[in-house]
């Protein structure tokens, strides 16, 4: 099919030139030939590189060392570490062990940045042991069926990594690049994609095997090919989803080189950031703490999962919330608060039983009778009500209060919290360490506004 001009361009800056696709691909046939002379594992390239969808300078290099199912998870990790560490040494690399589920090495050789990671050689992806045993099967996948696709693929993560809606991860909650890739060959090409994504709604379901066996409630449905069970699109969040579709209509409306080019963003300066805060008359807090020893994929559904919990807190105790966000930074983290209000009268009219359920009705009396309150119990229209005073008038005293260890907040967070944690307001807030984020907070806009005020369109 015919492409935008800008699309063109777009790829020639995109596509990985033939020497980068010729040292990389190198790269990986070595250390394939490695692993299996060792004779204690078969090896294959995964991942965007083995499937030619990689985009120029994505010089990521996925090396998956499949090991016999007999072996227990334990031996697997011993003996897939072991044979890790052994390439990395004969390739000179430099390496540190990550974990995922289970294991895996990390090594940079001449800038690649390389992942020898063990996992089973299992004949289905129904079969598998770890979650790491179904890549083998998408990457078979994905190179049975790109067909024509790789430059479509490239477009489309282009577009999704500009729109700032391209990874899996939970701080994104985004579109990851085995999604781009089964996106394209279902609808058929990028443009085909975008037409689709237009018109989505909420509970979408694709499945192109037609072989799902799960019923599921994410926004977007995308059964994998290899694995009925499992939605491929389990980490895209609503927003992300919408984002998308946003920017699908922009560029159908108006194609542009602007939807492929994310210029950075700096973050603000201190002093413009007091500014901008001193301008809305919002009331905005922080709450920092050490980030705990786990990867994100676990400790950010827990900042998330706490950040709501206190936003709860805040609200049942008077203080309206405008906005909530979470940061996972290398040392610290930080929740965000934008509060409506920072104060409340001491005064807090509490509702109690309708006097028409007697039993609950004569407790609620029994209980405040006997209690210091401005008024009441008294009735209105059929009910108790108590007039009594709160136990904090202002925001910041709360959220410097254990009675945040008293929500639910998450495991690994608590644990953190329980060794301290600091509340910044207003101004203050700022912080080097979180600049951009705290930036992007005050800053927030759809990715479709930012390119319209980008271009003045």
């Amino acid at each position: 099919m015919t492409r935008c001009p800008c699309e063109e361009e777009v790829l020639n800056r995109i596509r990985p030139t033939p020497e980068e696709r010729t040292y990389v691909r190198t790269m990986g046939q070595q250390l394939i030939e490695a692993v299996e002379r060792s004779g204690k594992a078969k090896a294959m390239m995964v991942g965007s590189v083995a499937r030619d969808t990689f985009v120029r300078g994505d010089r990521d290099l996925d090396i998956f060392m499949l090991f016999d199912p007999a072996l227990s998870r334990e031996e697997l990790q011993e003996q897939g570490l072991s044979l890790a560490h052994r390439i990395a040494e004969e390739f000179g690399a430099t390496w540190r062990e990550k974990y995922a589920e289970h294991p895996y090495v990390n090594a940079t050789i001449d800038s690649l940045d390389i992942d020898l990671v063990p996992c089973y050689a299992v004949a289905s992806a129904t079969e598998i042991k770890s979650a790491v045993d179904r890549t083998p099967f998408h990457t078979r996948y994905i190179l049975g069926h790109i067909g024509g696709y790789a430059d479509d693929v490239l477009l489309f993560k282009q577009f999704a990594k500009s729109g700032g809606v391209y990874g899996s991860d939970h701080m994104t909650e985004g579109f990851s690049g085995y999604l781009c890739e089964i996106l394209t060959i279902h609808y058929g090409g990028f443009h085909p994609l975008l037409r689709a994504a237009a018109c989505w709604k909420p509970g979408e379901v694709i499945d192109i095997e037609r072989h799902g066996t799960k019923e599921f409630e994410d926004p977007l449905v995308v059964i994998d090919p290899v694995d009925p069970e499992r939605n491929v699109a389990a980490a895209l969040s609503l927003s992300r989803m919408f984002e998308f579709v946003e920017l699908a209509r922009g560029y159908l409306a108006e194609p542009s080189e602007a939807f492929f080019c994310r210029p950075p963003s700096p973050p603000l300066t201190r002093e413009i950031f007091a500014r901008l805060l001193s301008a809305r008359g919002t009331h905005l807090f922080s709450i920092a703490f050490a980030t705990p020893e786990y990867t994100p994929d676990t400790v950010v559904p827990q900042l998330r999962k706490s950040a709501e919990s206190i936003r709860e807190l805040l609200e049942r105790s008077g203080f309206p919330v405008n906005r909530i966000d979470v940061c996972m930074g290398k040392e610290r983290c930080m929740l965000l608060f934008e509060l409506m209000a920072d104060t409340v009268p001491v005064v807090r009219r509490h509702i109690g039983p309708p006097l028409s359920t007697r039993e609950n009705a004569e407790k609620f009396l029994a209980k405040y009778v006997r209690e210091e309150v401005f008024a009441g119990p008294y009735v209105e229209d059929g009910r108790y009500v108590v007039e009594v005073p709160r136990t904090f008038t202002r925001a910041v005293d709360l959220l410097r209060s254990k009675t945040l260890l008293d929500v639910a907040l998450g495991k690994h967070v608590r644990r953190s919290m329980k060794q301290g944690w600091t509340v910044k307001a207003g101004a203050e807030c700022w912080d080097e360490e979180f600049a951009v984020f705290v930036s992007r907070f005050l800053d927030r806009a759809s990715p479709v506004v930012r390119i319209k005020r980008l271009t003045g369109k």
